[in-house]
Formats: C-alpha cells, structure tokens, sequence
C-alpha cells in the first residue's frame, strides 16, 4: 500500500508582549488606519527578554506538541526547523529545540527558503515518511522576526512578529495526509527582498551595523505582484493535477504576509473568504511561523476528509503549494 506523510497534531507558541498599531503610532509616522487597511494586522507578538532567541519559541510549540499527541520525545526520528532567524549560525536551532525538549534518538537539522521554509521542510520531512525510512517527523517553523527589523522603517517594522509552530508527520495509508506539491525558486528575486549583510559576503562590522544592513529589505510593490500571481499559480497547478475544483477546497492555507496579497491570492483560485484561513490581524507575518500558526488556530475547524490547499511566498525568491488531506478530527 502507498504510504503518505500525515499531519497527526499540530503546536504552537507566540509570546506574551503585544506591539499594537497604536504603540506603532509612537515609534514612526503611521496610523492603525493606514497600516489596517494596508495590511490586515491590528497587532504582533514579541519575544522580549535577554538571550531569547528562535528555538525558545519552537521549543515551547514543540513541547505542546508533544504533549497533545502523547508522543514520548524518544519517538521522534528527524527534526527539522525552518528559519530565518536562527539563533545562532551554528549549531542548528533545530539541534537547540531537540536538546531541549529531550529529542535523543534523532537528526536535526534547520532549513531556509525564507518565508517559504516551512513548506520546504514539510515536503522534505514527508519524503522521509514517504520512502518507509522513519515514522514520526516533526516539522518547526519558528521566527524572531523583531531581530531582523529596523524600528525606525515604518514600510516595514508594521508587518512582522515573532512566532512558532511544530506538526508531527506519521505514516498513512488510507490517503491522506501530503498527497502533492509544486515547489519553485526565482534567484533573480533576490534583488526585491533580503537582508544585506551578516553572511559570508558582508561578514558584520562596524559599517554594515552603521548602515543598517542586517534588517529586512523589500520593494513591496514587486513583491506583491510576484508573490500573488506566483502563489496562485501552483496553487492552481496543484488542484489540476489532483482534479480539484475551488469547491472541493475545505481552506486555503496561505502565508500570512499581507492581507491584500492573500486576499488577490484567493480570488484568483476563485476561493471565498470564508475558506481561507487568518490570523495575520493578531500576529502579523511570522514569515516560518505563519502557516503552523493558522493549523493551531484553525484545528478544531479541521475535519478528517478536508482538502487543504498550503500555499506561501518568499525573498530570493521561493514560493511554493501543497495539497494536503487532513488526517483526523480534532
């Protein structure tokens, strides 16, 4: 029988401090109408507090997990952590989340494809499912976005937040679970959306610290036509080759970026409202965290059976789309 990789629980953690719209309003020239009407987002999360980085998140969406599928840490054969914020270059904030959660009998491992990570890695982690080698694979994406950005950028200190979500992936062979995805990358994107400095090429310095290269740079208005035409595209591709109709669509399960590209994304799949999941009103864009975080707030919604329909979009550029077949009642 063929076996596919199903999602079999959901985790998720954001921290307690709220950045509002109106606390914005005293940091830079905005207002909550502007940044609402513009974005969708009325308020994020931030990881506040001395050596908080990325895998406090995930490990906290990761111990939930956990707990919630009754899954002893052991269990687990692979980790994998999508991030663009890691907390260090090495090791690995995946090995730091496993460590900590009392992961022993497995590999880790972080993944980056920028705010299309998690899916990256949800495919990757299914692969390993797929192929008979392991059993339970945990997929985390997890995100300190207030450490890559500039407080004093009113085009982007209103967008992002920090956050984390885990799932665990376990075979099936009754159909569901990851059952197709079209995955792309457009490297002449880099240009529109990065961080200029902090790698191999621009190590840090004085001068790149100075000139504000290690926050998040973007041209919004490219983006925004990329990633909507791009993220309906193999969204679409994805039904074809399954023989889905926008009716067959229990949710669209978008990146949370911008409310004004989910909102052109969905209509272009010909998907209403109230079948695409949100919460970028009260977290923002969690760039790895985004999609995890809709699956924790939207899991009781879920009912064994449903089409799924992930789709995200990122900087370099990455974007990709994956059907997935719910596995169970919540």
């Amino acid at each position: 029988m063929k076996i596919t990789a199903a999602i079999t629980g959901v985790g998720g953690y954001v921290p307690d401090y709220v950045l509002t719209n109106q606390e914005l309003e005293r940091l830079v020239d905005t207002t909550d109408e502007w940044i609402t009407s513009r974005t969708g987002i009325k308020e994020r999360r931030i990881l506040k507090g001395k050596d908080q980085g990325s895998s406090v998140m995930g490990i906290q969406a990761v111990q939930r997990l956990l707990e919630k599928t009754n899954t002893r840490p052991e269990e687990v054969d692979l980790l994998i952590c999508a991030t663009v914020t890691p907390d260090v270059l090495f090791p690995a904030t995946a090995n730091i989340i496993s460590n900590a959660v009392g992961i022993k009998n497995a590999f880790s491992y972080d993944m980056n494809a920028a705010c299309s990570g998690f899916l990256y890695a949800l495919a990757t982690g299914a692969q390993f499912i797929q192929g008979g080698m392991y059993k339970k694979v945990i997929v985390v994406g997890a995100d300190k976005m207030s450490a890559i950005v500039d407080y004093t950028d009113r085009a982007n200190c209103i967008i992002f937040g920090d956050g984390a979500g885990a799932v665990l992936l376990e075979p099936n062979t009754d159909g569901y679970g990851v059952l197709d995805q079209v995955l792309r990358t457009e490297g002449n994107g880099e240009q529109f959306l990065h961080q200029k400095a902090g790698g191999s090429r621009r190590p840090p310095s004085a001068e790149t610290v100075a000139n504000k290269e290690h926050y998040i740079y973007q041209e919004g208005a490219t983006v925004f036509k990329f990633a909507v035409t791009n993220m309906a595209d193999v969204a679409a591709q994805v039904m074809a080759r399954q023989g889905l109709s926008h009716d067959d669509i229990a949710w669209l399960v978008p990146h949370q970026a911008n409310k004004r590209i989910i909102d052109a994304t969905a209509h272009r799949m010909g998907i209403g409202p109230e079948k695409v999941m949100l919460n970028i009103q009260r977290y923002g864009n969690t760039t790895n965290g985004t999609i995890p975080l809709c699956l924790w707030d939207y899991e009781k919604q879920l009912h064994k059976g449903d089409n799924l329909i992930f789709a995200a979009f990122g900087g370099g550029f990455t974007w990709g789309a994956m059907h997935i077949k719910w596995a169970y009642d919540s």
